[in-house]
């Protein structure tokens, strides 16, 4: 890695004032202890041989985080890239795969799999945020034990009514108003007794937004029952969102310089509806822990595009059988994970350019832990994925199949009282979506994508500290991705391509430190490259993957029933094209919220983009002089009023 100085890259200068010293540690209360499931059952992570960030529903509420996405990036500092859609989307990505980041990380809902099998983007901010009890993210490779497109790392999305824990009968109302013409109105109760439980969640989100013709009117909702024994849980959830927005279009460098707010489209228009019955079963059978996950997602989109239409139909079906057993036999424990994980996508795209798109995936898992009477942890897994697809217009009609292998070993070990220190070993892989090899160079097929995964990393976590240090690098071997220069199907206008070797490395520090009874700060920040290692853009970086990030947040409580939060978000400048002849610059953005309890009631006023900075996180094009066109811009100053009332 390049070496750096910390007066140039703001990352690295917020990691060395994240390091409390020793004097101030003795004065500090204890964090709250966190406990995560993304490891498919729930368990600590102090001694994990890898990384886990969670974002909790009392950090979303503070934030003032409208979507899983807007959390996701405010909080952790996750780089996300504006969507075409005025929903509040974003392609967030978690190690810089930059256009393709959302094929290399895979999305779960309580147990069930999100991710799309196209290049369509996975859509999580129709999920009512209210609804959301729980955000982890499993940095690097978890294709052991989520299969085919996890390189980058996976986000676990859980909910209210997944949560599995008996919560107290409440009901909130929420209700806000503030700039570009946005209207929000959220209500969420859970009711129960004896086992039983009801979590029912809404939202409608109506705004003008930033730019013509982006107006987006967003209604969600979900309901979710369950029944809970002694040693068995069963329930079922049903969600819904509909989205109606606006599609304004790119702008070129002239006219972003002359107003941002115009569009290039003004008749341009869509709409998405996404629906996801699910019904989940856990069983505790002596050492034994069984659980089932099902899942039934549809999702519509209809749009008019350049004033053409593009329609379609998606249908998706997952299945999840896990089982863990533990055991503990002379001071040595031993935990056995084990699954099996089936799902059917299909895709039906309407009018002149119809065509059907299919998948079918069969996965099979197993992982075993020891951890020695020391606390030294050694874990190994493997993965066997059998994957089909097809895609057929009618003229062309091409397949895919093939039976990939992910592996990987991993150690922890304690090193002192609140030290661990951990190291990950493994592979993972990607197949090409039907969109990517329906679109090849005539003749030449895409061959799967292979990672080669290395992290190392330390754990502080002394009273009222949270401090981890992680460095990681993935060498790619066969990536897909889309090269402009490349001949296709019409001609030498770019195709879906495996690119020359790639490698994404990086240096990530994740801090939460307790200064006071009233002060709490967190900062997440991360140094990154993604480059090609070697071929036509040896040197050369990697599309839309910004090598430098960094989030830093605060929360103050002045006086009793005050509260205020803000934070800064940081990206670095980032390139649009492979052979990088322009830059997009590097932004800064500062969000605050201040919030008095009163009663049952909240009153908040909370500022996005309190700098007004101007600025754009998607680009796609350079101009013969190197300007940056083909521009999405972000929003300015955005204030929002609000008020919460608990029952």
């Amino acid at each position: 890695m390049n070496h750096f100085s910390p007066c140039r890259h703001p990352a690295a200068l917020a990691l060395a004032l994240a390091i409390p010293s020793a004097a101030a540690l003795a004065q500090s209360p204890s964090l709250q202890e966190t406990t995560v499931t993304a490891t498919r059952f729930a368990e600590q992570p102090r001694s994990l041989p890898y990384g886990v960030s969670v974002v909790t529903a009392q950090d979303i509420a503070r934030s003032g985080a409208s979507s899983v996405n807007e959390a996701l990036m405010r909080v952790l500092g996750i780089p996300g890239r504006q969507d075409f859609f005025g929903g509040g989307d974003y392609s967030l990505d978690l190690r810089g795969f930059g256009t393709t980041s959302d094929n290399n990380q895979v999305i779960m809902l309580d147990g069930v799999r999100l991710s799309e099998n196209d290049i369509g983007g996975t859509r999580i901010a129709g999920i009512p945020i209210d609804s959301v009890e729980r955000i982890e993210v499993l940095r690097g490779s978890g294709a052991v034990l989520y299969g085919e497109g996890a390189t980058g790392g996976v986000i676990v999305i859980t909910t209210k009514a997944g949560l599995g824990r008996q919560l107290p009968n409440s009901a909130s109302v929420y209700g806000g108003v503030g700039s570009y013409g946005l209207r929000d109105l959220r209500a969420n109760a859970h009711v129960g007794g004896g086992g039983f439980s009801v979590d029912m969640s809404g939202q409608k989100r109506k705004a003008d937004n930033h730019r013509d013709n982006f107006a987006s009117d967003l209604d969600a909702a979900s309901i979710g029952g369950q029944w809970s024994g002694e040693n068995v849980r069963i329930g079922a959830r049903l969600t819904r969102d509909d989205l109606e927005a606006g599609l304004p279009g790119a702008l070129s460098d002239a006219q972003y310089a002359a107003n941002p707010r115009q569009t290039t489209n003004p008749l341009d228009r869509a709409s998405i509806r996404n629906e996801l019955a699910s019904a989940f079963a856990e069983l505790q059978a002596g050492a034994w822990q069984l659980g089932l996950d099902l899942g039934r997602r549809t999702k519509q989109l209809r749009s008019i595009n350049f004033g053409l239409p593009f329609d379609f139909d998606t249908h998706a079906t997952t299945g999840a059988l896990r089982a863990r057993h533990q055991t503990t036999f002379g001071g040595i424990a031993n935990e056995l994970r084990l699954g099996v994980d089936v799902g059917d996508w299909t895709r039906e795209r309407f009018g002149a350019a119809a065509s059907t798109g299919t998948q079918s995936n069969v996965g099979v898992y197993v992982k075993d832990d020891v951890t020695l009477a020391g606390g030294t942890r050694l874990s190994a897994g493997v993965r066997s994925e059998k994957v089909s697809k097809a895609f057929d217009d009618g003229f062309s009609p091409s397949t895919l199949e093939d039976r990939p292998v992910a592996w990987e070993l991993g150690a922890s070990q304690p090193v002192a009282e609140y030290t661990t220190v951990f190291a990950r070993f493994g592979n993972s892989f990607r197949l090409a979506t039907v969109d990517e090899f329906s679109f090849t160079t005539p003749g030449v097929p895409l061959r799967p994508q292979t990672s080669r995964d290395l992290e190392l990393g330390a754990r502080w976590e002394p009273a009222g500290t949270r401090l981890e240090v992680r460095l990681y690098r993935h060498d790619l071997t066969d990536e897909i991705g889309f090269d402009p220069a490349a001949v296709g199907p019409f001609g030498p206008f770019g195709a879906n391509v495996n690119l020359a070797p790639t490698r994404r490395q990086g240096l990530e520090v994740e801090a939460m430190r307790e200064l006071s009874k009233t002060v709490a700060v967190r900062v997440s920040a991360a140094l990154r490259q993604s480059t090609f290692r070697s071929g036509p853009y040896a040197g050369n970086d990697v599309p839309l993957s910004p090598n430098q990030t960094l989030a830093l947040r605060g929360d103050w409580t002045p006086l009793a029933g005050h509260r205020l939060t803000g934070g800064v978000q940081w990206v670095g400048e980032q390139t649009p094209q492979f052979d990088n002849a322009c830059r997009i610059p590097a932004y800064a953005t500062v969000d605050v919220r201040y919030a008095v309890q009163w009663r049952n009631a909240e009153f908040s006023l909370g500022v996005a983009n309190l700098l007004d900075q101007r600025y754009y996180s998607q680009a796609f094009g350079c101009t013969a002089a190197g300007q940056v066109t083909s521009i999405y811009p972000e929003p300015g100053r955005a204030a929002t009023a609000a008020v919460r009332v608990q029952f």
